[in-house]
């Protein structure tokens, strides 16, 4: 690694440790999805398998943040090196309107039965191990079930989101009963038992995500959904899709970067940022010094303006982006940085509400296999109902629509939501070197884009890149970490910053580094609650026997 902190502005330590291992690294963001994910390579699994199980269990551990009635993205690389991206994402009924939120109360769209959209996490997390695992979704569903039957300990993570949004959890006698019981938020080590989750969760176990999307577990949704005052119907969930595409991809100082296409932001606009601050020496800079921080902020306010009127579902919206990952865009956007000074900057394209409560997970085996996935349920707890028969928490996505008729994020039947989900693969010579991805709505893409910096510029371990302090804009407020000392923020207030102190910013990146000898190191951050698990040993050597009581020659 780099001297990259004799040239930084901003020195850190890691709080967590990262794992080594050849046979397997699995990284989520609760050590019972990693472990559940662990199991499967143990059994034999692929990576695929691995991913799959690790979410079914992050769908009991962190039911804040996704769920089977989510949606999500699958970044999925071949031990040939091919990619492909299935997209889970979620749509908007079939009953959906562009007007239908204009005289509703302010959380209509967020919260109850009318947030919620068509899901396609379980279609996407079937067909996935369809196309690449070993193992079938009863296999891969065990250690879920096991959780959701017989309970887990409640972490401070999931304690302080519970009491974030208590208020609007009281209002539904399900979730006050899961998680706040006695009338208070659920205490750090106190059991979570779901059983309608376990029984919900052994039906897809025998009949596939058909049980939802076709069968009695989607019909007993839709009609508690009504009750709640949705409009998703079974013809919505027998309609839901997951759709195959061909991930972006472009390089960064000869390293090929490998990332999911529209609907998300996140690989366009990574790819979009990085092809700007190439033009700089951000590595003679360092580490959050107000120079290289200056120009990556300036990089991320670019970005966003061109998001806000190039990103949507491209069955929708044309979305140009050859246009918006071309080195030459890039060189002509780079040319009105102002290093001296900040400035509001409006999209270099002809134009036409995201949540931060997310999951991720990276997994790869030692075939070559690399499953980098990021799911979520939109906001936390997504509508903060609960359907009590089924035991699931059902997303929000209609709050990521623009309520006004007319736009690019307008709703509109069938439409799929847009999202910044960044699930990143990165090769050096044909060969990944990296994978990792985060939950954070709005501030992934920059999240990853300031991670593939650490890593290539300034030449950090993966634990530093994936700890490492972060800032963020989309035109407003520069977002800083506390890391960051009061010189740094002086002069970026002095270059026009106007600069907004927070906890975090983003949430736990999981990442995993790929050694040319065939060791994997993984590593979790500590916004979330993320643990790697990491497979190593082997089997025993050709030839070995057991001989207790045989005559040895």
């Amino acid at each position: 690694m780099s001297d990259w902190r004799a040239r930084a502005g901003t020195v850190f330590t890691p709080t967590k440790q990262p794992a080594q291992g050849a046979r397997g690294m699995v990284v989520t963001n609760h050590p019972a999805a990693s472990a559940a994910g662990a199991q499967m390579l143990a059994e034999g699994g692929t990576a695929v398998d691995a991913a799959v199980a690790s979410l079914l269990a992050l769908t009991v551990v962190e039911p804040m943040m996704v769920g089977v009635f989510g949606g999500g993205l699958m970044h999925i690389a071949d031990p040939d090196g091919r990619h492909e991206v299935l997209d889970g994402m979620a749509t908007a009924p079939f009953a959906a309107r562009p007007e239908m939120f204009e005289n509703a109360p302010p959380t209509a769209q967020t919260v109850g039965g009318r947030s919620v959209c068509v899901p396609a996490n379980l279609l996407a997390w079937e067909a996935a191990l369809a196309r690449h695992g070993r193992f079938t979704l009863a296999d891969v569903a065990e250690p879920a079930i096991r959780l959701a039957r017989r309970g887990f300990a409640a972490s401070a993570y999931l304690s302080e989101c519970t009491a974030e949004v208590a208020v609007d959890l009281a209002r539904d006698a399900g979730m006050a009963r899961l998680f706040l019981p006695d009338g208070k938020p659920i205490a750090p080590g106190q059991r979570v038992v779901n059983a309608a989750l376990a029984e919900t969760l052994e039906a897809i176990a025998k009949e596939g995500a058909a049980a939802l999307h076709e069968g009695d577990v989607g019909s007993s949704c839709v009609m508690d959904l009504a009750r709640k005052g949705g409009m998703i119907s079974t013809d919505d969930l027998a309609a839901a899709r997951v759709i195959p595409r061909a991930p972006v991809h472009g390089s960064y100082r000869g390293v090929e970067v490998w990332g999911p296409p529209p609907p998300s932001a996140g690989g366009v606009h990574v790819l979009q940022m990085l092809n700007m601050v190439e033009g700089f020496d951000l590595a003679a800079q360092g580490f959050g010094t107000a120079e290289s921080l200056h120009l990556m902020a300036e990089a991320m306010r670019m970005a966003f303006a061109d998001r806000a009127v190039a990103t949507a579902d491209p069955e929708f919206v044309p979305v140009p982006v050859a246009r918006l990952i071309a080195k030459d865009y890039a060189a002509e956007r780079r040319a009105l940085f102002d290093p001296a000074r900040s400035r509001a900057w409006t999209a270099g394209l002809t134009p036409d509400r995201e949540s931060a409560n997310t999951t991720h997970v990276t997994v790869a085996d030692h075939e070559g296999r690399i499953a980098c996935c990021t799911h979520t349920i939109n906001s936390l707890f997504g509508a903060r109902i609960l359907l009590r028969e089924t035991g699931l928490i059902p997303n929000n996505y209609m709050a990521l629509f623009d309520p006004v008729p007319g736009r690019a994020q307008s709703i509109a039947a069938g439409k799929r939501v847009t999202t910044s989900m960044s699930p990143l693969i990165l090769r050096r010579g044909g060969k990944p070197i990296f994978a990792l991805g985060l939950p954070g709505g709005l501030r992934i893409f920059p999240s990853t884009f300031q991670a593939v910096v650490n890593l290539l510029d300034h030449g950090m371990s993966l634990q530093e890149a994936m700890e490492a302090p972060r800032i963020w804009t989309n035109g407003g407020p520069l977002e800083m970490e506390p890391a960051f000392d009061d010189a740094t923020i002086a002069a970026l207030q002095a270059r026009g910053h106007e600069v907004l102190r927070l906890p975090h910013v983003a949430g736990g990146m999981c990442g995993i580094a790929f050694q040319p000898d065939g060791m994997m190191e993984g590593a979790a951050c500590w916004r979330a609650d993320g643990a790697p698990a990491a497979l190593s040993g082997g089997w025993a050597a050709s030839g070995v026997r057991f001989w207790p009581d045989a005559r040895r020659h």
